[in-house]
């Protein structure tokens, strides 16, 4: 499947489910403060989906939990575990982060997902890399939906 690449806002995409770039999930949520896509979607969507998340447990590296969207018109939250225990993304996390996200994709029935940048923000992963291995990820899954890859511009706030 072809991802379609876009500048803009994860939050401001028009697509039923959204993938937010997080943790292992050994640190409780309410220690951590939440920047990038995970601090918008807080200060968005309230606390909810961080609640639910907090119940699932530990998330293997690489690995994705399905919440709630809170107040956000989405449909879904995707969390994916897309850098490890020192905060740093890399190839394989970003690669089994897709390909779990689009597994639970699959298994709803979700007809569209926007992913942020996975990895490239406190992650360290470079971006341009990282979009490589993205687009390279889904382009290996036959999953019947549109997917799109945001890349975030300040511009659009």
């Amino acid at each position: 499947m072809k991802a379609t690449i876009v500048h803009g806002d994860l939050l401001d995409q028009d697509v039923e489910v959204i993938v937010n770039a997080w943790n292992r999930n050994v640190i409780p949520w309410w220690l951590l403060l939440p920047q990038g896509v995970s601090g918008a979607i807080k200060r968005r969507a309230g606390l909810a989906p961080f609640r639910e998340l907090s119940r699932q447990g530990q998330i293997p590296l690489g690995g994705a939990v399905l919440t709630g969207a809170g107040k956000l018109r989405f449909r879904a939250v995707i969390h994916v575990a897309a850098i490890n225990m020192a905060w740093r993304a890399s190839e394989h996390s970003i690669r089994e982060s897709v390909r779990s996200a689009m597994r639970i994709v699959e298994e709803r029935g979700f007809k569209s997902v926007a992913f942020p940048v996975l990895g490239s923000g406190s992650g360290g992963f470079p971006q341009v890399r990282a979009l490589e291995v993205m687009r390279s990820e889904l382009e290996s899954l036959a999953v019947d939906a549109n997917v799109r890859i945001v890349v975030y511009d300040q511009r659009s706030r």
